[in-house]
């Protein structure tokens, strides 16, 4: 009698950890931007930290990701957007969907990476910036020297050999779009875009992708950025990067908090850990700036000062005259961009 006792007392305080354990079970739906290869590394750093939190994940191009976002605004869905253009997450800001929240760190984090209100709207994480992605072989082939800058693209020897995001659907496209009409302003900006658009050979729906097609020798020259350049040579294709001589066009990518009628706890406990000093350190080992020191060297490739390569760059004025510049530049090349 005493061990069937025993037996059932035991089964029920079994019962009662697990009930405890799917009191504070959840998860959390988090719409990002970053690339495929790269997710998979910092979930294995949460799913270690936060073994009772499923993280369900919606991935695609930041231009893409910052529609569905907008179209949701009614009937939000997401709970976190985790590595975003902040640009584009001031738009979805400026639209109201945003709550403030101060997640656990933000003290590390430097003012440029994050929003300067003292409950932000929006945190960086890491920047990303332009690259030249060039396959050695074809450029040889074809008797291209490899392009150091944006005064380069526009020769008439790369005529039809480069490919390039298109920067209504990918962050990369728009920041370097942005960083060519802010550096040379617009009426000679547009009218450089102008002359690169006469050497494009296709516009891609995704940053990466020029990167890839470089890669795979499907075309000579890739403007993308410089990670993805580096990971194309890594995986053994014959390719080199650059950063145009200018200045690079560059932007943060950021997390923010859906604003909905209920909040999950969740959703606050991933956005403190996704500036954690964990997973701060495993950005650092891809890119070079980041929030706050991750503490590794420099990634192999990158120039040794990288914030001296990144433009000096007005957030503000980009997230402002976003849809104007997407509608014009839609309006003079949309006809090279690849399929929707």
């Amino acid at each position: 009698m005493y061990r069937c006792k025993a037996i059932v007392a035991a089964m029920l305080a079994a019962l009662m950890i697990l009930a405890a354990t799917a009191a504070f079970a959840g998860e959390v739906l988090v719409y990002t931007a970053l690339e495929d290869d790269e997710i998979p590394i910092y979930l294995d750093i949460f799913k270690k930290a936060h073994p009772e939190i499923e993280v369900n994940i919606v991935r695609d191009s930041t231009g893409i990701i910052t529609a569905k976002l907008l179209a949701e605004k009614d009937n939000p869905q997401a709970d976190v957007v985790w590595g975003t253009a902040a640009t584009s997450l001031m738009l979805c800001d400026q639209a109201g969907m945003v709550e403030p929240y101060a997640p656990k760190y933000l003290d590390k984090v430097v003012p440029a990476m994050r929003d300067s209100r003292s409950v932000p709207h929006w945190v960086g994480i890491k920047a990303w910036m332009t690259g030249i992605v060039t396959n050695t072989i074809e450029a040889k082939n074809l008797g291209l020297d490899t392009p150091k800058s944006y005064a380069d693209l526009i020769k008439p020897e790369y005529k039809g050999q480069i490919i390039m995001p298109n920067p209504a659907s990918s962050g990369t496209g728009f920041l370097t779009v942005s960083a060519i009409l802010q550096l040379m302003g617009e009426e000679k900006g547009w009218a450089y875009l102008d002359k690169l658009h006469d050497n494009i050979m296709r516009y891609t729906h995704s940053g990466s992708k020029p990167a890839k097609l470089a890669g795979a020798g499907e075309a000579p020259i890739g403007v993308s950025f410089g990670y993805r350049g580096f990971m194309q040579k890594e995986k053994g294709e014959p390719v080199t990067t650059t950063f145009p001589k200018e200045g690079s066009g560059w932007d943060v990518e950021a997390n923010a908090l859906i604003k909905k009628g209920t909040i999950k706890p969740e959703a606050k406990i991933f956005l403190d850990w996704a500036i954690s000093p964990e997973v701060m350190k495993a950005y650092g080992k891809i890119y070079p700036v980041t929030a706050y020191p991750s503490g590794n060297p420099v990634p192999e490739g990158y120039p040794a000062d990288p914030e001296a390569q990144m433009i000096k760059n007005d957030f503000e004025w980009a997230a402002k005259n976003r849809q104007r510049i997407l509608k014009e530049w839609t309006r003079r090349y949309d006809g090279k961009s690849d399929p929707k």
